[in-house]
């Protein structure tokens, strides 16, 4: 098809030359316009179109999101509405064009952070979402239309506790991947004389009661009761007798 093309501009160009000896000069003259207007016509649509791409190649590309700690448990995405923020948790926090303001920051002890402008905010206990519309509303003194993101950059706040005959008890950081068998791992294994059929787990139901969930260590790497081998969830307490 390009060949086809190429030849056919060509004979349209002998057939110009050959017009060009015989036509007068007025005539020749009003031949040329139009011939130019002609070639106008078909090169102004694909400049057009050409500036249209190199401007949407020229956008800077759509913000990337943080992991959803729903599938990763690691980052909380911005305008998050669900998750709540806690101590020791870390926040990524972006002013829009103002690097200055932007930085990351953790939240301390006393569930608040500091930030330059805004000064000391409340931060444990709401959600990103929330704390983005308290820094705007707080930076609006200094910055015209301030829009502002936060993200949960590592989540600190949700921990678990692995008590009793275990290498290293303590309280761990919680993914949302992290198991009874994790926790143990973490927790660097049992010791001598654990009573490892008699592990359980507390967790504290919404009501403010408290379960106690039975896991038998031995019959779950044995590939028996792996049900008992939950997802743990914030302030699960695993005992090992």
């Amino acid at each position: 098809m390009a060949n086809g093309f190429s030849m056919g501009w060509g004979r349209a160009a002998l057939q110009l030359l050959s017009l060009e000896q015989i036509m007068t000069t007025p005539a020749k003259k009003r031949c040329w316009q139009r011939a130019a207007m002609f070639v106008l016509c078909i090169l102004i649509p694909g400049c057009l179109a050409a500036q249209t791409d190199a401007a949407n190649s020229a956008k800077p590309e759509a913000q990337t999101v943080a992991p959803d700690p729903n599938t990763t448990g690691t980052a909380v995405r911005a305008h998050d509405d669900t998750y709540i923020i806690g101590t020791d948790d870390v926040l990524s926090i972006n002013v829009w064009k103002e690097a200055e303001v932007s930085r990351t920051v953790p939240v301390r002890s006393d569930g608040k952070i500091s930030l330059p402008l805004a000064g000391e905010v409340q931060a444990s206990g709401v959600t990103p979402l929330q704390l983005e519309k308290v820094l705007a509303a707080k930076l609006q003194s200094f910055i015209s239309e301030p829009e502002v993101t936060v993200i949960v950059s590592e989540i600190k706040s949700q921990k678990f506790n692995i008590l009793g005959q275990v290498a290293k008890s303590g309280s761990y950081s919680l993914t949302n991947s992290s198991t009874v068998l994790d926790a143990i791992a973490q927790a660097g294994g049992f010791r001598d004389f654990a009573k490892q059929k008699s592990i359980y787990i507390l967790r504290q139901n919404p009501d403010g009661t408290q379960s106690r969930l039975p896991f038998n260590y031995k019959d779950v790497i044995k590939g028996k009761n792996s049900a008992q081998n939950i997802k743990l969830q914030p302030r699960d307490t695993i005992v090992v007798p």
